[in-house]
């Protein structure tokens, strides 16, 4: 599985390599910093991030302002908010969840687990597919031209399990379980038939995958 990319919000040093340390030591998040309003802004410009942990009281601006600038600006990505006092919950100007200073790295832990969870049901969910955006609620893909692509269930399932897999191979079976799930009269031939509808859609040429590939006794999506 792809790591998620995390962008903590914080001048607080320490603070950011002793959470980034402890992150990124199961390979299951990738961390950036940001000191400030600013930079957190034009890093978010530059690239695309999974969650942001954001502090409340930046150098430059007041963390709940800004995580309300980002939703005006159309940044719907999940935020958690690192709060100095038990009464932020109303004042979360946006943030998906809020986190109260001093706090245990098991429980920021748990809250970024369940936020991304929640995010990937949600509506605003938007995830990079090749050439195009996949919004799963919508069982929906649109490139930049503004071609948009239905989909079905199944064929939302498999993208989504596989997405999740990131660069990494899903066998058969695997996906058919987990799409499907258990069920004996499902056989692969079900799999490689919505495979193949599912190319017929999102490649250029069909024959010649270039985005959701053949490998290795399974598929992945070529990012």
């Amino acid at each position: 599985m792809s790591a998620k990319s995390l962008l903590i919000v914080d001048d607080d040093a320490m603070l950011y390599r002793s959470l980034s340390e402890q992150l990124e030591l199961g390979q299951e998040y990738q961390c950036t910093s940001a000191r400030d309003a600013a930079s957190a802004f034009a890093a978010l410009r530059e690239r695309a991030f999974d969650l942001v942990i954001l502090d409340a009281a930046l150098p430059d601006a007041d963390g709940r302002l800004f995580c309300a600038k980002l939703r005006e600006d159309g940044f719907s990505l999940p935020v958690i908010m690192l709060t100095g006092g038990a009464d932020d919950e109303e004042a979360m100007a946006g943030a998906s969840e809020y986190v109260t200073k001093p706090f245990r790295f098991a429980v920021l832990l748990a809250r970024i687990r369940a936020v991304l969870r929640a995010h990937e049901q949600s509506e605003e969910a938007v995830f990079t597919i090749g050439p195009y955006a996949f919004r799963p609620a919508a069982k929906l893909l649109s490139d930049e031209a503004g071609r948009k692509v239905r989909l079905t269930e199944k064929e939302t399932n498999i993208l989504r399990y596989l997405l999740r897999a990131g660069e990494a191979v899903v066998g058969r079976e695997e996906l058919l379980t987990e799409v499907w799930g258990y069920n004996s009269g499902v056989t692969t031939h079900t799999l490689e038939t919505h495979i193949y509808r599912l190319r017929q859609k999102i490649e250029a040429d069909p024959s010649q995958a270039v985005i959701l590939v053949t490998d290795a006794g399974g598929y992945r999506l070529v990012p």
